[in-house]
């Protein structure tokens, strides 16, 4: 079993930047396909981007293409999501997870799940 903690949210204006990360613990990173995803008040978890298990294919959900960036590093047991040119339609929580298959959209291909961390864009 892996376990997953994400960090790196926080309160942000419209325009600005932020990081996450999400660092593995329990069995290596390395092992899994991971995948971002967020949900916001009233709302489902909706697909953010998710990385292959190597990290040579990515892919992204069309409301983030271009402005948002997922990677891995292996070594570190890390994956990270870096956001740019954030607007408040980007608030929501975000969780990492992992998947033992592959790499996905689905929330439900997904075995692992972090506790998620808070972003929120002001306007």
């Amino acid at each position: 079993q892996v376990q997953l903690v994400e960090s790196g949210g926080g309160l942000v204006q419209t325009g600005g930047s932020l990081r996450l990360s999400c660092v593995a613990s329990g069995r290596p990173l390395s092992r899994y396909g991971m995948g971002w995803f967020r949900q916001a008040p009233g709302k489902e978890r909706e697909f953010v981007a998710a990385i292959s298990k190597s990290g040579c294919s990515t892919y992204y959900a069309d409301s983030v293409k271009g402005r948002f960036t997922i990677s891995r590093d292996n070594a570190k047991n890390t994956v990270y999501l870096q956001m740019n040119s954030l607007t408040p339609e980007d608030t929501a929580i975000y969780y990492c997870a992992a998947d033992n298959m592959g790499y996905s959209s689905a929330p439900s291909a997904y075995d692992y799940w972090g506790q998620g961390t808070q972003v929120t864009v002001s306007s």
